[in-house]
């Protein structure tokens, strides 16, 4: 026991001489030293060449103190390009109750996000994306009521979304894309001050739940997310960016998803169904519909689009004027496809040329397309429905 103390006390001397120098708390120092150690650079990296513990651990690369304590941890060189780390994440990384900043630069650092960080009381910034992490979010990141930004995405995290992250009270970024996520996504309180919400491409299922209405950016592309939203999307009057794509959505969507202030509205790949009918002039500069069971008329109000994505769908009628005129005049019109419905007609000149860069398919309608325009490969070779599923064509 006498030897095991004078041990312990030797090293806490070092600490302390180092603490001398460059007034680090020694806690913080073998937090340090655990951290180098169940960390390597990948080959190509020399973030930790000088990590040297005979000096100021405030001067490493990568590690900023405030006072006496270390406050922020930058791991691994953040140039574009540059190779990150291997190894693990240490438990010790609790230990610095201090740190408000955590950072991991991508690499292929593997195993589970230490549970331990929820001792961190004064976290706001924890971001270790495009690495291997796996296993669950720890609960207790639910408790750190000072989490501003929570970036785990680009890993093979798995398990569900711990329904406490929902209840951050200074929440702004939730980014838990790419991984391995099950379960519901769960509700958010309408206090919540996010911002950002992005859980493309996991695994969840269930509905889509109460979003606050402070949102800008929301994206659960990829999903097994199942349900109607006609009574969530009007409350979200802030986004901009609105990704729903490539899951089980159905029911209608409401006109005022088209007045929100998006630059991009992605509803592609569902089960949605409705007449797309909204109240005024669409401005949005993309907006993706396809593959769904859109039914009736073509709205002119989808003129001031920049690219349309309509294909694959239960459309029916002409195909508005004034698209025409947006899209051959010098309207904002880029592209519009209209591939795989039902349209019966387009006021269109045979002889007319498409400006450079645009795009228009019409292919597999109840109509033979006027003009030629080169379509997608996924159009297919048809020209014309089968006069069988065109009762109303007029030939």
């Amino acid at each position: 026991m006498a030897r095991l103390g004078a041990v312990a006390t030797v090293v806490l001397l070092a600490a302390a001489v180092v603490a001398a120098e460059g007034i680090l708390d020694p806690t913080d120092f073998l937090a340090l030293q655990a951290v180098r150690r169940s960390l390597d650079d990948m080959p190509g990296s020399d973030f930790f060449n000088s990590w040297d513990f005979t000096a100021d651990p405030c001067g490493f690369p990568g590690v900023f103190c405030d006072g006496n304590r270390v406050s922020a941890l930058a791991l691994g060189d953040p140039r574009a390009g540059s190779p990150g780390l291997t190894g693990r994440l240490d438990p010790a990384l609790g230990r610095m109750s201090a740190l408000t900043e955590l950072s991991l630069v991508p690499g292929r650092v593997q195993g589970e996000l230490p549970a331990s960080l929820a001792a961190c009381a004064n976290l706001r910034f924890l971001a270790v994306s495009k690495n291997l992490l796996s296993g669950a979010i720890p609960d207790g990141l639910g408790a750190l009521a000072n989490l501003r930004t929570l970036d785990v995405s680009f890993n093979q995290i798995s398990g569900a979304i711990p329904p406490s992250l929902a209840s951050l009270p200074s929440i702004t970024n939730l980014i838990l894309c790419h991984n391995q996520l099950t379960g519901a996504i769960p509700s958010f309180p309408d206090a919540s001050p996010l911002l950002r919400l992005d859980l493309k491409h996991n695994t969840l299922s269930g509905g889509v739940p109460t979003l606050p209405g402070s949102l800008q950016y929301l994206s659960l592309a990829s999903n097994r997310l199942t349900g109607q939203v006609d009574s969530i999307l009007p409350r979200l009057t802030r986004l901009n960016f609105l990704d729903l794509s490539m899951n089980q959505l159905q029911g209608p969507i409401p006109p005022s998803v088209f007045t929100l202030p998006l630059s991009v509205l992605q509803l592609q790949r569902n089960f949605f169904s409705s007449p797309v009918q909204p109240a005024g002039d669409v401005t949005i500069p993309v907006v993706d519909l396809s593959y769904n069971r859109f039914w009736g008329p073509l709205s002119p109000l989808l003129a001031g689009i920049g690219q349309l994505y309509l294909n694959n769908n239960r459309f029916t009628g002409d195909v508005p004027s004034r698209l025409v005129q947006e899209l051959v005049g010098t309207g904002g019109l880029q592209v519009l496809y209209l591939q795989h419905n039902f349209l019966t007609g387009i006021e269109i000149s045979p002889s007319s040329s498409l400006p450079s860069g645009v795009s228009l398919c019409l292919m597999y309608n109840c109509m033979v397309p006027p003009v030629y325009a080169p379509c997608p490969i996924k159009a297919g070779t048809t020209n014309t429905r089968p006069a069988d599923q065109c009762p109303e064509w007029r030939g």
